[in-house]
């Protein structure tokens, strides 16, 4: 029994350390030659069968263009992703605009872990981004808010899947995959539902899929002898993306302490790609600008209402990736394919590929890529705003 308890608390000791430590950076031949770059016709707007266009539907709450979207999402993972985990988070709520008819939301949870793992002793990388439109005005796209987010995730996780299998595979046969006391990273996306208000935002009409999840999850507990105590604290870090994708430039500020360290990765994964010159937009722009700021400085954590508030309430860190100022197009009929610049979708999707591959710690795992141009800014076809 002693010698049990031992090991658990060298474990516990290990994931303290390494949670602070393992970060690998990927080289600069992997940024060039082997990080899969986004394919176009992924992001084509009119391409139904790709990551994007089908998204660009209204897709209210419990209606059939949301049950579309979702099938979409089911189907990628089945098809592209057939080692990931599917699974679903369902509740009901009333609404200010339903009367007394309960509401459904769905959350799509999709998972991939190390092979032979427990779930309570896995840490996850957590993307995240909410795939439900706005109720009015009626046919609202909401492009940036978030179709064009659920996309760029896609392809992030779609691009890390095979160098996900290779890492642990070469580290089963190295006899270095032990599930019961190795360091054991996961990675996650969650499709949330109900993010947007019906009639205007409150604490009670917003982040309906977010705050149910956030709940049931807290309250789902691991076993007593698992790292984690319940699927909450599984969550190493939320990632979550929303309105990106606009040819504005916008930047994005530093919102939490405690997850600051993360915003500086990403920032420093933007400005290698610039630096490689790998960025299809316009390469003057930064839109991580507070890679320098202090840890005495102003983080306002708290000002900027969004699915991350249930999670970071009962402690979880968050990397909160949201412009400071909404694209103009905000909350409008223009938030629509035709006004996505598709250079800037294609940009975040090979950052967040880049961030994500970086914290899976997957530098030495990935294939040598086909040898493609990439579209510098000055030859780039790209959609600006209309």
């Amino acid at each position: 029994m002693w010698q049990q308890l031992s090991k658990w608390l060298l474990t516990a000791l290990s994931f303290l350390l390494l949670d602070v430590l393992a970060y690998a950076p990927l080289s600069d031949d992997t940024l060039v030659n082997r990080l899969p770059r986004p394919d176009t016709a992924d992001f084509d707007i009119l391409q139904t069968g790709n990551l994007l266009a089908p998204i660009l539907i209204p897709r209210v709450p419990g209606t059939p263009g949301s049950k579309q979207v979702l099938q979409h999402f089911v189907d990628f993972f089945n098809q592209s992703l057939p080692d990931w985990t599917v699974s679903f988070q369902n509740s009901t709520f009333k609404t200010p605009t339903h009367g007394e008819q309960e509401v459904p939301f769905i959350n799509l949870i999709a998972t991939r872990d190390p092979p032979g793992s427990q779930p309570g002793n896995v840490g996850h990388l957590t993307l995240v981004a909410h795939y439900d439109s706005k109720y009015q005005p009626e046919g609202f796209i909401g492009a940036t808010d978030s179709a064009a987010p659920c996309a760029m995730l896609m392809h992030a996780v779609r691009s890390i899947d095979a160098a996900l299998t290779n890492k642990w595979n070469f580290m089963s046969a190295q006899g270095d995959l032990d599930p019961d006391f190795e360091e054991l990273k996961g990675i996650q996306v969650l499709f949330l539902d109900g993010e947007e208000a019906f009639h205007s935002w409150s604490s009670t009409d917003s982040i309906y899929g977010a705050r149910s999840l956030a709940e049931e999850w807290e309250h789902t507990m691991h076993p007593a002898t698992s790292i984690y105590k319940n699927y909450l604290d599984s969550i190493d870090l939320f990632v979550l993306l929303d309105l990106l994708g606009s040819p504005e430039d916008l930047s994005i500020p530093s919102w939490q302490h405690t997850s600051h360290w993360s915003y500086v990765k990403m920032a420093e994964a933007e400005e290698r790609l610039r630096k490689q010159g790998l960025f299809k937009s316009n390469p003057d722009r930064v839109w991580l600008p507070d890679k320098n700021k202090k840890e005495t400085d102003v983080f306002n954590s708290y000002i900027m209402q969004d699915d991350h508030l249930p999670f970071m309430a009962r402690g979880v860190h968050v990397l909160h990736l949201i412009p400071s100022r909404f694209p103009s197009v905000w909350h409008t009929m223009r938030d629509d394919g035709e006004h996505l610049d598709i250079a800037v979708v294609e940009d975040w999707a090979l950052l967040t590929t880049a961030f994500a591959a970086e914290y899976m710690e997957l530098e030495g795992y990935f294939e040598q890529q086909p040898s493609k141009r990439v579209k510098r800014n000055d030859d780039a076809i790209s959609k600006t705003e209309l």
